[in-house]
């Protein structure tokens, strides 16, 4: 178990289409785990492989929605092995994400309020259910990620330049 760097735009690598995993074996398990490392060292709720540069369907989500006594946040671990959306609403749900590949930088974005989701767990397990409300948001978001997509892709051309400005911005304080 490792954490990897998380990669941020401009970088091209983002833009890659990422391949179908052919069998759920130890090597993409390794990679489960590197993944939510990763994401949790991040303080982030979703991660594809892609974002740490391995161009594969897979997708860790933790929504940590729930605390317990002591305040601490409830871990909610979900794999999403070579998802595919199999029908979404066409009611829309407008949510401010934000993204571990544009750190620090949010955004209102319009996506289907519910989706179907077909995909493999990290045991191979095939799953078929219907997603609402954050996580159905979130898959959405990782999904694009997937597809080389990123949430400020959704943005109108003077959104998205704004964005970029600001984190552009927030890395040269930062240096």
């Amino acid at each position: 178990m490792a954490v990897h760097p998380i990669i941020e735009v401009p970088d091209p690598r983002l833009r890659t289409i990422s391949t179908a995993v052919d069998t759920v074996d130890q090597d993409i398990r390794t990679l489960i785990d590197d993944m939510f490392d990763t994401m949790y060292a991040a303080r982030g709720i979703g991660l594809a492989a892609v974002q740490i540069g391995v161009p594969k369907r897979v997708i860790v989500m933790d929504l940590q929605e729930e605390e317990d006594a002591d305040g601490k946040p409830v871990r909610d671990p979900r794999v999403f092995i070579n998802p595919e959306v199999i029908e979404s609403s066409e009611d829309e749900a407008i949510y401010t994400e934000g993204c571990l590949s544009v750190p620090e930088q949010f955004a209102e974005v319009v996506r289907p309020a519910t989706a179907r989701v077909r995909w493999l767990d990290a045991d191979g397990k095939p799953h078929d259910e219907v997603l609402e409300g954050l996580l159905a948001t979130c898959i959405q978001h990782e999904m694009d990620h997937l597809a080389g997509i990123i949430f400020i892709d959704h943005l109108s051309r003077l959104k998205r330049e704004m964005v970029l400005k600001k984190l552009a911005k927030a890395r040269k304080a930062a240096a």
